[in-house]
């Protein structure tokens, strides 16, 4: 399996500049940035084959040497992304074999992620083609519209048995996901995940359970959390 990791946002929920010094995905925790922490993860697994890294132009030079002085089992790539996620995707499959069997796309910034998840993926996508790691909803979920300022109203119920959280990885046959990016840049379709865009394609897309561990890092508190887990406090 060929693994990316889009890690070319500017962490405005962080409350992060956009010079790459304190993006959320560069910041350390426990003696490291989080991008290495999610990296080595992905290195451990007995599925994975290489990692292609998609990063900011300006950020290339500090993740490369932050890579290369981490000695990987696996080959470590660092691409270029895109002004998206969907586009640092498109990136890296794009430098990609055709013979490439699985591609697996996870979030920089879910350090939390275990091995076994991460292998459960990568079967069912082996199987059905396309899987995703999602987390059933365990409150009741509301749809809501806009009134004014902060204020929505309930619109409706959605049966919550029927919700499920979208995390990463998500992982799809390489010439699937291929075709459904292609098909998606030509219709102009933004998907906010590879999922939506494997849907918007026509593919069936599976479902393995995910963790509250695998959580995504995407505000202070959020950071504060990891810290602690690094940790051992909780």
């Amino acid at each position: 399996m060929a693994v990316i990791i889009p890690a070319a946002g500017l962490s405005t929920r962080m409350g992060s500049t956009t010079s790459g010094i304190d993006r959320k995905q560069l910041l350390e925790i426990g003696g490291a940035p989080i991008l290495i922490h999610t990296l080595r993860k992905f290195d451990q697994a007995p599925s994975t084959r290489e990692i292609l890294v998609a990063v900011r132009p300006e950020d290339n030079e500090r993740v490369s040497a932050r890579v290369a002085a981490e000695s990987f089992r696996h080959p470590v790539r660092v691409v270029e992304g895109g002004l998206t996620r969907q586009e640092s995707v498109w990136n890296a499959l794009q430098s990609l074999p055709a013979e490439t069997e699985l591609v697996g796309v996870h979030d920089a910034v879910r350090p939390f992620i275990d091995v076994a998840t991460i292998e459960r993926a990568a079967e069912a996508a082996r199987q059905h083609g396309a899987a995703i790691v999602a987390l059933p909803a365990v409150d009741t979920v509301k749809q809501v519209e806009q009134v004014g300022g902060e204020v929505r109203r309930i619109v409706g119920t959605l049966p919550r048995e029927r919700i499920a959280l979208a995390q990463t990885p998500q992982v799809f046959r390489y010439d699937r996901l291929r075709k459904a990016f292609e098909a998606a840049r030509q219709e102009g379709f933004k998907g906010t995940d590879e999922a939506a865009i494997m849907e918007h394609c026509g593919f069936e897309v599976m479902v393995v359970p995910g963790s509250p561990r695998n959580f995504k890092i995407t505000t202070p508190s959020d950071l504060e959390l990891a810290q602690l887990w690094l940790s051992g406090q909780v």
